[in-house]
């Protein structure tokens, strides 16, 4: 009995990860497909149903629209369909508020959780990792009235409910572990432990440890005291 439990969780650790994604990237794909409307579908168009059609369609006009507001023309274009939803009461709350974070994690140029830091919380002497979203501006800023980050920090295991707080710069400290890593590390609830440095500063301590290795043998026993 022992033996059937042992092999029975190891069963569920490999196939519980593979079930969970592929559910995951069919919701993503169904959802997607939902968008297309019926007179696109390959039914409609060439009388057979392809698999993926939809799909590829909504891929294909999601970089055409991107390839298109990069431009002036598109820039104004898209400009102006927003100023006409923010005329719309309800619609304006909700397009605004999804835009805002749409473009804080999307945006190449965003600095959203681009460092993984420790904190504090929620009290003194309890640690916690969070993520580092950015600077207060703007009356709380001033109000403030120091050198303050922006920090959040989600909860485990479901890292998308959290908690957004404004700290003094120097109460955070700042991890070496990317991002993903610190997410793994929060999902799991601490049993998938990240490295304690990341490969790239790993090979730099190697390097550094070899390069005093060497200039230590040049030296010989003659510079020896």
């Amino acid at each position: 009995m022992r033996h059937f439990k042992r092999y029975f969780i190891t069963g569920l650790l490999i196939w519980i990860p593979l079930v969970i994604t592929l559910w995951v990237l069919s919701l993503v794909f169904t959802t997607l497909e939902s968008v297309v409307p019926s007179f696109l579908t390959s039914q409609s168009l060439f009388g057979v149903r392809i698999p993926g059609f939809q799909l590829l369609l909504v891929l294909v006009v999601v970089f055409f629209s991107g390839l298109a507001g990069a431009n002036f023309i598109g820039r104004a274009f898209v400009d102006r369909w927003e100023r006409l939803l923010g005329r719309i009461p309800l619609v304006r709350s909700i397009y605004n508020s999804v835009k805002q974070v749409s473009d804080t994690v999307l945006s190449p140029s965003g600095q959203a959780f681009r460092e993984a830091v420790l904190v504090q919380y929620p009290r003194q002497g309890a640690w916690t990792i969070a993520f580092l979203t950015g600077t207060p501006s703007g009356e709380v800023a001033e109000r403030l009235g120091g050198d303050f980050v922006s920090v959040y920090v989600p909860t485990t295991p479901n890292p998308t409910s959290g908690f957004f707080l404004m700290m003094p710069r120097a109460d955070v400290q700042v991890l070496d572990m990317s991002v993903d890593a610190a997410l793994k590390y929060i999902v799991s609830m601490g049993v998938v432990s990240p490295g304690a440095i990341r490969p790239e500063l790993e090979h730099a301590a190697v390097n550094a440890a070899a390069a005093a290795a060497a200039v230590a043998a040049t030296k010989g026993p003659k510079d020896s005291p």
